[in-house]
């Protein structure tokens, strides 16, 4: 089975309060790669002429646009972080600039977001193809990757009720006037 495998460049911040870890617990950053693997949901062979799954351009395009614009330079939060009312109370302008997980925004529940948020992506633009892979490096030493269903693993969600169940722009759930995107 072919797949198309992509790499994208991030920069982000983000603090860990639950595991305990003083130096974690400190905002601090990362320049991060993630690396997705895509397959053909109904995979066929080649066909003589256009010979492809399909092409990188429409494969990664949203993907790396949200990536781009959304990820990249946000401040990656828990949903029970204090720092989320401070930026209430004092600079609500950058709330859009918050990623928020459940829980810690760990580099395996990143895995998991980003391969749901992705595959609700392609499932927006035909279905023609799905993440059956990610990879994060977050540093030079240290890499997740997952394979698998990742709502499996995610906290329950009706479809469309958080970000990374929503084919759009977003990267938390305080404005629910997100833009979609469009391929």
């Amino acid at each position: 089975m072919f797949s198309l495998v992509f790499t994208r460049r991030y920069s982000m911040a983000h603090r860990l309060i639950s595991g305990g870890s003083t130096k974690c617990a400190t905002p601090h950053g990362h320049n991060e790669f993630v690396t997705v693997t895509l397959q053909a949901v109904t995979p066929k062979p080649l066909d003589g002429h256009v010979n492809m799954v399909e092409t990188f351009e429409r494969a990664k395009s949203t993907w790396h646009r949200w990536i781009d614009n959304c990820v990249d330079h946000c401040l990656q939060l828990s949903d029970s972080d204090g720092l989320l009312d401070w930026f209430r109370a004092h600079e609500p302008e950058q709330l859009q600039r918050i990623l928020i997980t459940p829980g810690d925004p760990t580099t395996e529940m990143l895995a998991c977001c980003f391969m749901a948020k992705l595959n609700t992506i392609l499932a927006h633009e035909g279905g023609r193809l799905a993440c059956v892979r990610i990879e994060i490096v977050e540093t030079p030493t240290n890499t997740v990757t997952f394979e698998g269903d990742p709502l499996s693993v995610l906290p329950f969600a009706p479809p469309g009720s958080v970000w990374w169940l929503r084919a759009d722009d977003s990267i938390n759930d305080l404005h629910r006037q997100s833009v979609a995107l469009t391929p």
